[in-house]
């Protein structure tokens, strides 16, 4: 995990984010994210994200939910115990149904949500870096990567440009890190006060 420095802008109006995204792709500068204290419909498409692929892991893990259900209780009810229940034959589909569904719904379901928590990085144990704390309450804030084409001082100047309220320039940690937020950490090789 590495240290980067980023040019963050902080902004209070989301009409003056949207086009700000824009113009900041525009002028190349590396976007390396967003933050909003709710989700702003277009923005992904104007930060240049692709679309997601959660929707293919649901199904490939839906796919293993009716394949293992179908699969056990074959091998269970027509190899390893076969039982007559009421005249019925030992590899009866259509009863099989609705464990089949469940297992199904079962499997996708927690496969999407331990995906997505991943992809995220989230968990109990997980704590990131955070650009601005108040950007879970109601400010906007946007993080641009410095590359070793990035000129600080015009980066800066052109945040403020185009409606940045307040623009600094940190170095800041892009990954995660196991501990816990409530307790005192080491970062950047100094000691951190409990936030």
């Amino acid at each position: 995990m590495g240290v980067k420095k980023f040019i963050v802008g902080t902004f209070y109006d989301e009409q003056v984010l949207f086009p700000a995204v824009k113009k900041v792709r525009k002028a190349g500068y590396k976007l390396h994210d967003v933050y909003t204290p709710f989700p702003i419909h277009g923005l992904d498409k104007e930060m240049g994200l692709k679309d997601t692929s959660l929707h293919v892991a649901g199904f490939i893990y839906g796919i293993t939910g009716t394949t293992t259900a179908v699969s056990f209780i074959t091998w269970a009810l027509t190899v390893d115990w076969q039982i007559n229940f009421g005249g019925k034959p030992f590899f009866s589909l259509p009863a099989w149904i609705p464990i089949t569904f469940e297992l199904t719904v079962l499997f996708a379901a927690v496969g999407m949500v331990l995906t997505f928590c991943w992809l995220c990085q989230l968990a109990p144990f997980v704590k990131k870096d955070h650009f601005n704390p108040r950007s879970t309450d109601d400010t906007f804030v946007m993080a641009i990567e410095c590359t070793s084409k990035t000129n600080e001082e015009e980066a800066v100047a052109f945040l403020k440009s185009i409606g940045s309220s307040e623009v600094t320039v940190e170095n800041r940690e892009t990954g995660w890190w196991i501990g816990r937020y409530d307790q005192d950490t080491t970062r950047f090789g100094k000691k951190v006060e409990a936030v």
